[in-house]
């Protein structure tokens, strides 16, 4: 799986990313068609070279069809999306942008996120380069999103409410615990362009360390003398540097869902890629009871399980943190119990046992078949693993050292972090 890094340090917008990526090499054909299935017959697409301070750089070209574009909201582009036939994980990247831009501009005029009117966002190229930028990353195959600092500009703007301050709000909103920095006059990141970077990059980071197969270059509309008006991006495969893999955190307080269907919201996140998934419940204002969802994911799934955990729920915003995750090395040791193979999942540090535990999807279709309780098929299998030396603070045996591969998650839990 590749990783792409996006160099903003100049400044970022939905058709300088675009361009950036056919660069390196996405092709136009597959961002047509999702644009096309999504907005049929409404948008017409090109690419072209040009110079920028005296760099080269491709512009992209995207003109709407339609001549008024309406103003849309939220839930209309919502429903374009999921009607349109697109790849899961491009329509996937395109609801969490749009989700992530609906739930600022609620924040900045103070309206619920299906209230929003998107604008100037709603207009077909708009839609096109929040769409054409998903496609592009599916085509280069790139799983995981990063970038750096961001550009914002300083000065103001006009805008449809009039003139406002550099960075407008919507901007400042998705600045939320990211680098930002003026770098320059002017507006330098647009609402479209940041809210990608929010949704898409699972952190803030320098150029990480990664083997490159391929950099592009994205041109914005104007070309300022000694300040190339760029985008860059980087592609290829990242270097993992210790026991730590990166994570990304997802967080929701709710307090009027059906508490029946907690269950079918938390299996179905684990379903669709989360490492784990968790209910606490608290005291939100007014002393009302609620939930906490949290789910753990690796940062190529935390598009999609946004956009889910928006679907499944009524939040109207999902919280986001990096964090840093070490698992345990672990292998799968099958046991016998009554005749029947259980694997027995065994967690190791320097050799020695920590933590032995069965799998209990086996255990409970194993209890199932046998008419049993499943605490006794459990203690069953505790002693089987007993048996065969697996037991914590036993060195590691040497016949479990080169395990076979692990068994496939079951849908009745996670397989671990």
């Amino acid at each position: 799986m590749r990783h792409a890094w996006i160099d903003a340090s100049a400044g970022v917008a939905g058709d300088m990313l675009l361009a950036a990526l056919h660069d390196a090499g996405a092709g136009l054909d597959a961002i047509r068609a999702a644009v096309e299935a999504v907005v049929p017959g409404s948008v017409e697409i090109g690419m072209r070279t040009v110079s920028r301070a005296g760099l080269r750089a491709v512009k992209a070209e995207v003109r709407p069809l339609a001549g008024n574009p309406p103003h849309r909201t939220w839930q209309g582009i919502r429903d374009l999306l999921a009607a349109a036939d697109l790849p899961p994980g491009v329509r996937e990247r395109a609801l969490a942008v749009f989700a992530r831009l609906a739930e600022a501009e609620a924040t900045v005029h103070g309206v619920p996120p299906e209230d929003v009117h998107f604008h100037e966002v709603g207009a077909l190229d708009s839609i096109a380069d929040v769409v054409g930028v998903c496609a592009a990353l599916d085509d280069l195959g790139a799983g995981t999103v990063s970038a750096g600092e961001v550009a914002v500009g300083s000065g103001r703007v006009r805008t449809a409410h009039g003139e406002l301050p550099v960075p407008p709000p919507a901007v400042a909103e998705l600045s939320r615990d990211w680098r930002i920095r003026a770098g320059g006059t002017g507006e330098l990141a647009t609402p479209t362009g940041m809210a990608v970077i929010r949704a898409l990059a699972a952190r803030c980071e320098d150029l990480p360390a990664m083997s490159v197969d391929a950099t592009g270059v994205g041109a914005g509309g104007r070309d300022t003398p000694g300040r190339p008006n760029v985008v860059r991006v980087f592609v290829g495969r990242t270097e993992t540097a210790g026991p730590a893999e990166p994570a990304v955190l997802l967080e929701a307080n709710v307090d009027d869902l059906d508490p029946r269907l907690w269950p079918g919201v938390v299996e179905g996140l684990m379903a669709a890629g989360a490492s784990d998934a968790w209910l606490v419940p608290i005291l939100m204002k007014k002393g009302r009871p609620a939930h906490t969802l949290s789910v753990l994911c690796d940062p190529s799934a935390a598009p999609a399980l946004r956009a889910r955990i928006f679907q499944e729920t009524t939040t109207l915003g999902v919280r986001e943190s990096p964090r840093a995750k070490t698992a345990l090395p672990r292998l799968f040791v099958p046991v016998d119990v009554g005749g029947v193979s259980v694997p027995i999942k065994v967690g190791h540090l320097d050799g020695v046992i920590v933590q032995v535990m069965p799998e209990f999807a086996d255990v409970a279709a194993l209890a199932a078949r046998q008419g049993r309780p499943e605490r006794a098929v459990l203690s069953e299998a505790l002693a089987a693993a007993a048996a065969n030396e697996l037991v914590v603070g036993a060195p590691l045996p040497s016949a479990a050292a080169t395990p076979g591969p692990a068994p496939e998650p079951r849908s009745g839990g996670p397989a671990g972090p």
